[in-house]
């Protein structure tokens, strides 16, 4: 069995090579670039499956590397940043960046974060339903949504719209198919972001607000006026197909 690829992108040789050396030591196969030039060409050959990304970069920062990433290819990214502003943080999240660690950070925290992303996109389709709650967490194999022109198919991990696959995030895809199988119930913030992000995930509700920004743009006829998920004033949201 093949070993999971991590892309590094990180310009300080010294922090490289430790990212490098202790994530290699956790069994992953990992590839470098140390700068926005080749970070993209050796994404596109390399295929890796989570690329950690620093934002002050030569050459193209990590934002508009992200930002180009995010067009191409559904893989987590986790942005690694020397500042802590809670904008650079929005501004990561609007470009697509998964989660967020703010330099100084432990190697304990990195792996942790790299591990659960990954889990979460391996096992999209084989979280365990509770039994007895109200709200659904639960993926079943093979399972397809309809609501009139847009199916939402498990199965394949795909969402189409009038017949035309639409391009989508693995988190974007998590959330959709959480938000349909609770459909009709008004969701909080704070429990979408345990359900689809984990208990673990130290983001704000602004992750939340921004990923269904980025459905609405994809799966409504009108984004601004929003018919298929609403937003419930002072409690989250509710989709109603």
């Amino acid at each position: 069995m093949s070993k999971t690829k991590l892309l590094i992108v990180e310009d300080e040789p010294t922090l490289l090579e430790t990212l490098k050396y202790n994530l290699v030591r956790q069994g992953y196969e990992v590839i470098t670039a140390s700068d926005g030039v080749t970070a993209l060409p050796t994404a596109r050959s390399e295929k890796p499956d989570l690329v950690i990304l620093d934002v002050m970069l030569p050459g193209l920062d990590g934002f508009e590397i992200c930002r180009i990433l995010r067009q191409e290819m559904s893989l987590p990214i986790i942005m690694l940043t020397a500042k802590d502003e809670e904008v650079d943080k929005i501004v990561g999240l609007e470009v697509g960046a998964d989660d967020y660690l703010t330099k100084p950070f432990s190697m304990r925290e990195l792996q942790a974060r790299v591990k659960a992303h990954l889990r979460r996109v391996r096992l999209l389709r084989e979280e365990i339903e509770s039994s007895g709650q109200t709200v659904s967490a639960a993926l079943d194999v093979g399972a397809v949504f309809t609501f009139e022109d847009l199916v939402i198919d498990e199965g394949r991990i795909e969402v189409r719209r009038d017949g035309d696959v639409l391009a989508m995030k693995p988190k974007e895809f998590e959330l959709l198919i959480f938000l349909a199988r609770n459909r009709g119930i008004a969701l909080g913030r704070s429990l979408i972001l345990e359900r689809v992000w984990g208990w673990d995930f130290d983001g704000g509700s602004r992750t939340v607000d921004v990923h269904i920004r980025w459905l609405r743009e994809k799966i409504e006829v009108d984004p601004a006026n929003p018919q298929r998920i609403l937003t419930v004033r002072g409690i989250g949201y509710r989709f109603d197909g």
